[in-house]
């Protein structure tokens, strides 16, 4: 089970770092094209390098952004990468550490998992939005639901962690109290 989780984790983090690496080069595109323009030879000489062919690079780049965040904040980011206000948490008995976890994760996870019905709701009339640039790249087929459906997966992903954070805190205690606790978590 280790293996294949750990597996999983390489696999994500790969795909976060193919994001970053599109939107990073896109963004070297923008600023090529940004100054390349400027310079009239080089507009004159190089007709693929025209200006108003390249709109779509800033909202190719949003999406991505958005991929970026939900994806990472998904399947990436561990618990203890979070911005925590753990002053009373860690000051705390271990018994109140426990039931601080398996109220905070089970008010989350209920949260994500109730929202999912109206965010689909919302996805419904997404299907019908076309992108201002992004037709000319990837074809018509694209719609604002395509590029919001990570946040679906964000939901859904984010929401059995934090349930399974309560579960873990239900059967074993918080993890700072284990005896032999390594900072290492078995899901991040």
């Amino acid at each position: 089970m280790k293996s294949l989780l750990g597996w999983i984790i390489r696999v994500t983090e790969f795909m976060a770092a193919l994001l970053m690496a599109a939107m990073f080069a896109t963004f070297i595109l923008q600023i090529t094209l940004r100054y390349s323009a400027r310079t009239p030879w080089i507009a004159d000489t190089f007709a693929w390098l025209d200006p108003s062919r390249y709109g779509w690079t800033l909202e190719f780049c949003l999406a991505l952004w958005v991929w970026i965040i939900f994806f990472g904040n998904a399947f990436i980011v561990r618990r203890q990468d979070h911005v925590q206000f753990d002053v009373v948490y860690r000051w705390v008995s271990p018994t109140l550490r426990r039931a601080f976890l398996i109220t905070t994760g089970a008010l989350i996870c209920g949260g994500l998992l109730i929202s999912l019905e109206p965010t689909w709701a919302k996805f419904f009339v997404l299907r019908l939005k076309k992108t201002a640039t992004l037709s000319g790249l990837l074809g018509d087929w694209v719609r604002m639901r395509d590029i919001y459906a990570i946040y679906i997966g964000f939901l859904i992903v984010a929401g059995l962690r934090f349930g399974w954070i309560a579960i873990d805190a239900w059967r074993y205690g918080a993890p700072e109290d284990r005896v032999g606790f390594d900072n290492e978590p078995t899901l991040r």
